[in-house]
């Protein structure tokens, strides 16, 4: 029997009721299956919220990529005041301007922060954020290399602690990266966020093989994390681009990393590093020795600071060395010790002493300590497997 037009007949016992406005109908109801997909109820999603920290839940989020973006700020940063003040001097220091005027490079590098700024307020996905570093470590080189001029009432370039100030203030930058970076391992939360970050850019451009599979490593390490089911399907919909969009920054990176594991796998590797961390101390002792002596022409007290600066690396070195006999790991730990001893208290004051003539032990302290870095992080990666085998080894098995 047809039922148009009429109400449907109640089956024995059955009860109907009429309809509420507002209620939610079955498919808007937390929990309730409407098909292919669950709705997950806001108790699960506060409960999953509420077990993060408190920079996740304001929504401040640490990119995967952001220590080499940061690096390759930093090592622009010092290429740009190295390469200002060997070309200034080659041209003599020359003056841009007249009548009065003069237009100092630090403008210049005002604009270039500027636009890196607006690039990276402007776009959204991480396309141009290896462009944005470039260009604001050119800027901020060209900025912090006239500091002179802005601790000075004369407005002296050439002030002599200038040097000594560029470092400090870079190394300052290097362990605010540390802190933020270094410290703490990535929540999976982050790695769904970042994982989201990639589909943003991918859903107008495509993704490339090693896109996709960079992606599709983020969302492995995020796990269950709500909203990890829909960023994969999302995935899977973005289509395939066989374009690659240039990134500079990363292929050196890649090309580095590359170099220093190759070195690291050399069986010299650690006579090396051992050496270059004794060759740095020995310049820094003759600094030191020279300023007590007076034949470098500062204050006495940058001598000492120096040589014990200089104490505290060959201290560090020699537990190293100790410590590597039992276990390679511990002594990469106690050697990177010793650089940072290095590169924190010894080279401020070296390059106070000498200016850009310290150039030199920086530049072999950088690459001890690029050296180090793969020892260790190859050693937590190791770690890290062990464990989880350890862990795949001891869970019961089912039935």
């Amino acid at each position: 029997m047809s039922t148009t037009g009429r109400r449907a007949e109640r089956r024995p016992g059955e009860r109907t009721a009429a309809p509420v406005a507002g209620r939610a109908r079955p498919a808007d109801r937390p929990g309730v299956h409407t098909g292919a997909h669950p709705v997950v109820p806001p108790a699960v999603h506060h409960a999953a919220l509420v077990a993060r920290d408190r920079l996740l839940r304001a929504g401040v989020v640490r990119d995967t990529a952001a220590v080499r973006h940061v690096v390759a700020f930093l090592v622009a940063t010092v290429a740009t005041v190295l390469l200002t003040r060997a070309l200034l001097a080659l041209a003599g220091f020359p003056q841009i301007g007249g009548g009065g005027l003069h237009v100092a490079h630090v403008l210049w590098g005002g604009l270039l922060m500027a636009l890196a700024v607006v690039l990276m307020l402007s776009y959204v996905g991480p396309t141009l954020r290896p462009l944005a570093s470039v260009l604001g470590g050119v800027g901020f080189g060209l900025f912090v290399d006239e500091i002179g001029k802005f601790v000075t009432a004369d407005n002296d370039y050439f002030f002599a602690p200038t040097p000594a100030m560029i470092y400090v203030v870079v190394a300052v930058l290097v362990l605010v990266m540390e802190l933020v970076h270094g410290r703490r391992a990535h929540q999976p939360a982050e790695y769904l966020a970042v994982a989201a970050d990639r589909l943003t850019a991918a859903m107008a451009g495509g993704l490339t093989d090693a896109g996709r599979a960079e992606v599709e490593d983020l969302l492995h390490r995020a796990g269950d994390e709500p909203g990890a089911a829909e960023l994969r399907r999302a995935l899977a919909a973005v289509p395939h681009d066989d374009v690659t969009v240039p990134d500079p920054v990363r292929a050196l990176v890649l090309r580095l990393d590359t170099a220093l594991r190759a070195a690291v796998a050399r069986p010299w590797a650690r006579y090396v590093v051992s050496g270059a961390v004794v060759l740095v101390a020995a310049q820094a002792v003759a600094v030191g020795v020279g300023v007590l002596g007076r034949s470098i022409d500062v204050v006495p007290w940058v001598g000492v600071v120096v040589l014990v600066g200089v104490a505290g690396t060959v201290a560090c070195a020699v537990l190293a060395i100790m410590a590597g006999r039992t276990a390679s790991v511990q002594g990469a730990v106690w050697m990177r010790r010793a650089v940072l001893v290095s590169l924190l208290i010894s080279q401020p004051f070296v390059f106070r002493a000498l200016e850009w003539a310290a150039v030199a032990g920086l530049v072999v302290d950088l690459v001890a300590f690029g050296l180090l870095e793969v020892v260790l992080r190859d050693g937590a990666q190791r770690a890290r497997e062990l464990a989880e085998t350890a862990d795949d080894d001891g869970a019961p098995q089912s039935r």
